[in-house]
């Protein structure tokens, strides 16, 4: 596997979880603030709790949040980089990178369905109207449930796109289909790993992440 590329685990709650996966050299943590979601961080630790964490790729996701919730939280939180999971739209993330801090990066999620060209013209409207105003896109299984699946998609459309931002690839990812990036033209900056590796949601399997890593990087 390539050697540069980058590490997200997503989903976290747990502290010495989180310190852990900081000494295995992570990339990117990931901290959920939808409420609905069964991963939810602020069920388990308060923002100054993550603030405290040292780490530059503290990542919060969202979905359909009000500008001023995400704006209050990355400050309280420390975080490093937003990700939008939700339908936010251009005027949204214009809006948003206006309040928040100088340096805070923004990953605009694209969930992908069907592999038809329905999907892929919308798809490609998503990409070309975001790629002047995000950093990161990242791609993941749609759901109702905004993610966390362990179900993936067909990376076949991948190929079929023009990526021109370096972007991170999601959605039931596993020890058996990570050899399947060799496969992509345009390789992912980082993979964004979740359900696939936890004993129940947000308590992660550490044991088969360090497998994974091994494996995978």
């Amino acid at each position: 596997m390539n050697k540069n590329l980058k590490l997200k685990v997503c989903g976290l709650t747990q502290l010495d979880q989180i310190h852990e996966l900081v000494s295995m050299k992570t990339d990117f943590l990931g901290f959920i603030f939808y409420e609905k979601s069964p991963r939810y961080v602020l069920n388990h630790l308060k923002p100054e709790d993550i603030s405290k964490i040292s780490h530059p790729g503290k990542t919060g996701v969202f979905v359909n949040e009000e500008i001023d919730t995400v704006k209050d939280i990355a400050e309280k939180a420390g975080l490093n980089l937003i990700q939008l999971h939700g339908d936010e739209n251009k005027d949204f993330v214009v809006q948003l990178r206006q309040q928040l801090k100088p340096g805070i990066k923004i990953i605009k999620v694209i969930r992908i369905g069907n592999n038809d060209p329905e999907t892929r013209k919308d798809t490609e409207q998503i990409i070309n109207s975001h790629v002047s105003i995000v950093d990161y896109f990242l791609f993941d299984t749609d759901s109702k449930a905004f993610g966390g699946t362990g179900k993936r998609f067909d990376w076949a459309l991948l190929n079929e796109l023009d990526i021109p931002l370096p972007y991170f690839l999601s959605g039931g990812i596993s020890e058996e289909n990570i050899k399947n990036v060799s496969s992509l033209l345009r390789k992912p900056f980082a993979i964004d790993i979740n359900s696939k590796f936890e004993l129940e949601p947000g308590i992660k399997n550490l044991e088969k992440i360090k497998k994974f890593i091994s494996k995978a990087f």
